[in-house]
This record gives C-alpha cells, structure tokens and sequence, in this order.
C-alpha cells in the first residue's frame, strides 16, 4: 500500500484522482485546498489530513518523511500555471509526482523539469487518458496496422458550453490556463499527435477567450479542427437534444465515437504508474508546443480549409 497526497482536491477532476487511489488498494493521506467544500472525502477517505494552507501542508508532508505515512506519490489537481510549483514540492520531499494536464504551459519548462527529475530520486509522470480510452487505442492499433502510407483527413470538435463564471475563474485567464487551446484542447492534441506523428504545420483561423479553430498538418494527417466554449457553435440537432457538450472526431468520413468510457481512465493511468508503465514527462512535449504555438498564433481569420462549425450561421 502506498501513501499518496493530494494538492487541488476540492476541484471537479480530483475527484477521479481520489477513487483511483482508493481503487488501486492505496491510502490518502493528507490533502491541500484553499477551498473546504471536500466533503466527498468522507467516501474514500474520511481520516486523510485536510489542510487550506500550504505553508501548513508543507510542514505536514515534510513530518511525515520520517513515519509509516511518509508520502510515495503526489497527485496534482491545481491550475494549469501551478502544475510545474507543485511537481518541484513532491520531488524535492522524496515523492513521485502524478501531474494533470498540462504538466507545464511552456515547452522550454518541460526541459528544466527534466533536468529536476534528474537531480532527485523521483518521477514525473502525467494523466493522458484518451491514450488508454478502449476506442482510441484500437484507432492507433488500426493506424499502425496499416499498410499505406496515406494522410488521412479527419475533422476535431470539441465544444462544452461554459456559463460566465468560466472567464472570472483561472480558467479565463489565459497567462494561468494557457487558453482554449490548452485547457480543453491539449489531450486531443496529444491523442493526435501520438496516433499520427509530429506536427509538419499549424495554421489559426480564430483564437479568442472563448474558441479556436485552425488545420493541423501532421506526418499522416491533415486535420481541421474547432474547440469552445460558446453554446452558440453547437450543430443544431445537439441544442434540439437540450445538450450542452458535443465530441466529434471524424476520419475519413467516419464517425469514431468515443463518448462514453472516461469515468474508469484515471484509475487505469495510476493502475500503470503504480506498475511503472505511466506516460513520463517528456512525452508530454509536443502537446504541449503544440498548444503554446496556437496560443501566440496570429489568427488570419476565416479563410480556406476550416471547421464548419466555426460559420456560425
């Protein structure tokens, strides 16, 4: 049984981050919030050491190095821009880090982590989770089988409509969250980019706080794509549903559809961590260039191959 701790917990994804540990037989045992709506802890772990103040949880993890709850792992829930603080904190007290998406909003931080890593005893280790999503890995398997050498032509949309809380929260910050491309985009980045190769070129059609829009080229596919945040993209048949959220990937004229099957991914990812087969940092790099440079894209505006999603009409 291993000890983990947890920073961010009172948010919506650390929620799959708490049963994983709960499901792969470990033990929470302290866990950091500046916010205490953490009542959902009572049904994993209602003994695990609560804390709102770092300074306080700081003290607590590093008294705990010397006892039978000295910390194997923490798992990272907080906001993008403290994704990289927050790795440093685990590894400097002789802890693994299990870091959410993006480990960091800058590509050149990816190196300077790197070299973190190597200075300490510990690892990195990052949630991907469309990579071990049933229908995403077949699509690989089916890409790598394969015997052409085509470029496949595939169209990505991605929209989950957000209220305005969204752009008074961190999340609408783009120096804190790295922007649309980033905060909802970037495991569909890497899911593409691990399926088809690196990227050759990217083009912006639309960039702003609420929706981007662009054609990526990579190795073996040319692939326009669309994210928002703004119910007014969805296709007329979803807001007809009274739905709020629309996932599309579409490949050569055909529908992959992978909707359902996301609520077991993350206990699958620790399932792999704990066994030392997790996805490491520097396998997040091209994701997370690929973000940066669509997030300091000039957009040249609704011209050529774009989304037809992105026509409002």
């Amino acid at each position: 049984m291993k000890n983990f701790a947890i920073i961010g917990v009172a948010g919506y994804i650390a929620q799959r981050h708490v049963k994983a540990v709960k499901d792969t037989n470990n033990n929470l045992v302290a866990a950091l919030d500046k916010f205490d709506s953490v009542g959902f802890l009572d049904s994993y772990f209602p003994k695990v050491d609560f804390f709102t103040e770092f300074e306080r949880f700081d003290r607590h993890v590093a008294n705990l190095a010397e006892t039978e709850k000295k910390i194997d792992y923490v798992s990272i829930c907080t906001p993008n821009y403290l994704h990289d603080s927050h790795i440093r904190f685990a590894l400097r007290n002789n802890a693994n880090a299990i870091c959410e998406k993006p480990s960091v909003l800058n590509p050149w931080n990816v190196d300077k982590l790197i070299e973190f890593e190597k200075n300490h005893e510990k690892k990195i280790f990052n949630i991907l989770q469309l990579r071990l999503h049933p229908a995403i890995s077949a699509l690989k398997q089916k890409i790598n089988n394969s015997k052409n050498n085509k470029k496949y032509n595939i169209d990505l949309a991605y929209i989950t409509s957000r209220g305005n809380w969204y752009h008074y929260s961190w999340k609408g910050d783009i120096q804190k969250s790295g922007g649309i491309a980033t905060n909802i985009g970037i495991h569909f980045f890497d899911m593409l980019i691990w399926i088809f190769g690196n990227v050759i070129s990217s083009k912006i059609f639309i960039s702003d706080n609420e929706t981007a829009g662009g054609l990526l080229e990579l190795e073996n596919a040319n692939i326009k794509w669309m994210m928002s945040i703004n119910e007014k993209y969805l296709p007329k048949h979803i807001k007809e549903q009274g739905k709020r959220t629309y996932r599309s990937l579409i490949i050569e004229n055909e529908e992959i559809e992978f909707s359902d099957g996301f609520t077991e991914l993350h206990t699958e990812s620790y399932k792999k961590i704990l066994a030392g087969q997790g996805f490491r940092i520097e396998e997040t790099r091209n994701c997370i260039q690929t973000a940066y440079d669509i997030r300091n894209a000039v957009p040249i505006g609704l011209v050529g191959d774009y989304h037809e999603l992105l026509k409002v009409k």
